[in-house]
C-alpha cells in the first residue's frame, strides 16, 4: 500500500516538473528575442516589424511574432510549434542559417504562412481585429464595402493585407 501512494506521489511531481518544462519552453519559443535570434536568420523580418504600425504607434501596442505566428488555442499552437521546427532544422542543416539563404527560400515559407492564416480565417488577426468593433467611419470607401463583404466574398484578412508586418517583403517574389 505504501508503495503505491509513494509511487502515485513520485508520479504526480514528476508530472508537475514536466508541465512546468513545457510550458517554459513554450513561453522562451514564443518570444521575440527566440524569434530574432541569429540562429533564426530573422532579423530581415523583425526589423521590417519594428517599422511597422502593428509594433509602434500611438496607442501603446505592439504586436510580438507570436501574436501573428503562433495560435493561442493549445492544439493548433502544437502544430504550429512542430511545423515551426522545419525552420530549426533549416538552420541546423545549413539551409537557411544565413540571410542569403533565408531570403531565398523566403517566398515559398511566406506562402506556407499564408495558406495557414488563410486556412483558419487569419484567426491570428482577429484576435485583435475585431470586423464587428471596426470603426467603418474612418476607412475609405472601398475599405468599407470589402470589409462589410468579406464573409459573403470567401476572404479572409490576409487575402489584401498580406505585407501588414512585413513591408519590406513585399518585393520579393511571392510579394
Amino acid at each position: 500500500m505504501k508503495a503505491g501512494i509513494a509511487t502515485l506521489l513520485v508520479g504526480l511531481v514528476l508530472g508537475v516538473v514536466a508541465l512546468l518544462a513545457f510550458d517554459g519552453v513554450m513561453y522562451a519559443t514564443s518570444t521575440e528575442a527566440f524569434c530574432s535570434s541569429s540562429c533564426h536568420e530573422m532579423q530581415g523580418p523583425y526589423r521590417a516589424l519594428k517599422e511597422t504600425a502593428h509594433y509602434s504607434n500611438s496607442h501603446g501596442v505592439a504586436v510580438t511574432c507570436a501574436d501573428c505566428h503562433i495560435p493561442r488555442e493549445f492544439v493548433p499552437k502544437m502544430v504550429r510549434k512542430i511545423e515551426a521546427s522545419r525552420e530549426v532544422w533549416g538552420h541546423v542543416t545549413g539551409l537557411i542559417d544565413t540571410p542569403e539563404k533565408y531570403a531565398a527560400h523566403q517566398p515559398a515559407m511566406r506562402e506556407r504562412e499564408l495558406k495557414r492564416l488563410r486556412a483558419n480565417d487569419s484567426q491570428e488577426c482577429r484576435n485583435c481585429h475585431r470586423l464587428d468593433r471596426m470603426d467603418f467611419a474612418d476607412q475609405s470607401r472601398a475599405a468599407r464595402r470589402y470589409h462589410r463583404a468579406m464573409a459573403q466574398r470567401g476572404k479572409t484578412c490576409v487575402d489584401c493585407h498580406t505585407e501588414v508586418a512585413h513591408p519590406a517583403l513585399a518585393g520579393s517574389p511571392a510579394g
